[in-house]
């Protein structure tokens, strides 16, 4: 099979989609980054963008066009921490997988006390569901919209909400933090 001419590439709405390779050359930085923020253990990192792109090579006829091509691999990037993050729960229920130093997590320019307290966001975050995790961690580390952690969750605006309030009591529960209502 020999490499398709241009003819041969579908044009979408969007332009020209490039092949999975030039995805990951593109988009490979973003999924690290992402698979980072939301499992908070670099080891994590290498297989999650693996994996992901792997999908990616099954998956890539399901995109619609160039500029929906990142959301589509925050999606997957998202669905395949997911399942590493209840692999992860399983493993802490039965006592496999101990405590994790998380310190490593922020910005080589972050201070030493910022990189503590993610320490502690992180640790808390392992007490909290998987599905209210993604969604609160997309929504506070992340900085997306609520529409988009719905989108990105692949569950509606009202349950995406309900998750992040959810995951934002444990959190404020198991950090110490108090609320004046």
């Amino acid at each position: 099979m020999g490499t398709p001419d241009s003819s041969e590439i579908p044009v979408q709405a969007g332009g020209v989609l490039p092949t999975v390779e030039e995805a990951y050359a593109t988009h490979s930085g973003f999924v690290s980054s992402l698979a980072l923020r939301v499992t908070g253990r670099r080891e994590d990192v290498e297989d999650i963008v693996q994996d992901v792109f792997i999908q990616a090579m099954n998956g890539w006829a399901s995109i619609q066009s160039r500029s929906s091509i990142k959301g589509w691999l925050a999606t997957v990037t998202v669905r395949t921490a997911r399942r590493r993050l209840r692999r992860r729960r399983v493993k802490l229920f039965f006592g496999i997988d101990g405590s994790y130093n998380y310190e490593t997590v922020g910005d080589q320019g972050a201070s030493t006390a910022e990189r503590a307290l993610l320490s502690q966001v992180y640790e808390a975050l392992d007490a909290v569901p998987v599905d209210e995790r993604l969604a609160w961690t997309l929504r506070h580390i992340e900085g997306e919209t609520m529409k988009g952690v719905a989108a990105i969750c692949g569950c509606s605006l009202s349950t995406a909400k309900r998750r992040v309030a959810v995951a934002q009591l444990t959190l404020e529960e198991r950090l110490g933090v108090r609320r004046d209502r």
